[in-house]
């Protein structure tokens, strides 16, 4: 009886799991790029990292000229987002102290 039950709890894991991609299509492309709001400079995590929304107004030991959050890997163009910011999008020509050089 146990073995049953095992089985149907397998199988319909496995049937959700495949069910999964057509989901996930019924989701339009402009939900995963929604609109998110602007980052502000006092947001805690923003003073954290030191980020700014001018990448040229920048006095930090750690900048170097041509960083840019369009040019940062953890940047997401599609709506301006950032992994480092989740909930917010950043202005391109902005910075922080996480920057790190995008692959390629």
């Amino acid at each position: 009886m146990a073995n049953q039950q095992r089985r149907r709890l397998l199988k319909a894991g496995l049937f959700g799991l495949a069910a999964l991609p057509f989901g996930m299509g019924a989701m339009t492309r402009q939900a995963f790029a929604a609109d998110l709001p602007m980052l502000p400079e006092d947001n805690p995590q923003a003073k954290a990292l030191h980020y700014k929304h001018d990448a040229t107004q920048v006095n930090h030991p750690k900048y170097q000229e041509g960083q840019a959050c369009h040019n940062c890997m953890f940047f997401k163009p599609g709506n301006n987002g950032c992994a480092l910011f989740p909930a917010n999008s950043v202005n391109p020509d902005g910075w922080c102290q996480s920057w790190t050089k995008k692959p390629g």
